[in-house]
């Protein structure tokens, strides 16, 4: 599977939003951010407004980093599941894929065993949208190799 970064086109982001927002009602949860491994927020569903995005996807790219770092130092690839309690909040993350990471943050009216199920169950849907964005890159890289084949007089043609 492909690495890095990949360009999200809009039939891949309305799956995303679409899948988010079903996770954010069957698990009661307050807001979802769906991040890429780079630390670049993908989509989001719920109440977004009161947490700065930018620095929970920097930040759980770098947590997601971090444990991985102390995963190695045990033998282990990596953790693919972080869970932080808070007094009023709490923040589940999830590494999907190897490639994505879902944050998940709830409050009391949910519990984290509610979270982990509909994020388990939301998983091989992600990975399935995951794939169809790699495929649809795919076309459009062939697409760009045909105009890396274009000569200078092919272009000086076209203004002519």
């Amino acid at each position: 599977m492909a690495q890095g970064h990949f360009i999200l086109r809009e039939k891949e982001y309305e799956a995303f939003h679409a899948l988010l927002k079903r996770l954010l009602a069957e698990s009661c949860a307050k807001v979802i951010f769906l991040i890429d491994k780079n630390g670049s927020m993908l989509a989001s569903a719920g109440e977004t407004d009161e947490f700065d995005s930018t620095s929970i996807a920097s930040l759980a790219a770098g947590n997601i980093a971090a444990t991985g770092g102390l995963a190695n130092l045990i033998g282990e690839k990596e953790f693919s599941i972080l869970f932080h309690e808070g007094e009023k909040d709490n923040m589940h993350i999830s590494v999907i894929a190897n490639r994505l990471i879902l944050v998940v943050v709830f409050d009391k009216r949910s519990s984290v065993g509610l979270v982990r199920l509909r994020v388990r169950k939301a998983n091989d849907e992600m990975v399935r949208i995951l794939a169809q964005a790699d495929a649809a890159g795919s076309e459009a890289n062939l697409e760009g190799d045909s105009l890396e084949e274009l000569t200078e007089a092919d272009i000086e043609s076209l203004f002519k």
